[in-house]
C-alpha cells in the first residue's frame, strides 16, 4: 500500500467516524423533540440506526470491498430476520386474551 493509498484509507475512516458522531447527535437530538405519533418515533430512529450500521458495516468491517457471495448471504440473513420479525408480530394476536381458571 502507498503512502496516497494509505492517506485516502485513513480520509475515509475518518469520514466514516465523523458520520457516526453526527448520527449519535441526531439520535440524542431524535430522542428529545417529541413527534406526533410512535410510528414516526421509531421510524427515524430505524433510519438513523440504519444508517449508522451500513457505515459500520461497509468501512469498518469491510464489506465495501467483498465479493458478490458476502453479499447474497447477508441478503439472505436480512431476508430470514424480517421473516422471523413479521412472523413475531404475526403470533402476537394469537395470546389469550383472558385469564385462564
Amino acid at each position: 500500500m502507498s503512502h496516497h493509498d494509505a492517506q485516502k484509507s485513513i480520509k475515509i475512516y475518518l469520514f466514516v467516524f465523523a458520520s457516526l458522531i453526527v448520527g449519535t447527535i441526531l439520535t440524542v437530538g431524535a430522542w428529545k423533540v417529541h413527534m406526533p405519533t410512535v410510528f414516526i418515533t421509531v421510524l427515524v430512529a430505524l433510519v438513523i440506526a440504519s444508517v449508522k450500521a451500513s457505515l459500520v458495516a461497509g468501512w469498518f468491517m469491510h464489506l465495501a470491498s467483498e465479493q458478490k457471495m458476502i453479499y447474497a448471504i447477508l441478503g439472505f440473513t436480512a431476508f430470514f430476520f424480517l421473516g422471523m420479525m413479521f412472523l413475531t408480530l404475526w403470533a402476537m394476536t394469537d395470546a389469550p386474551t383472558h385469564a385462564l381458571p
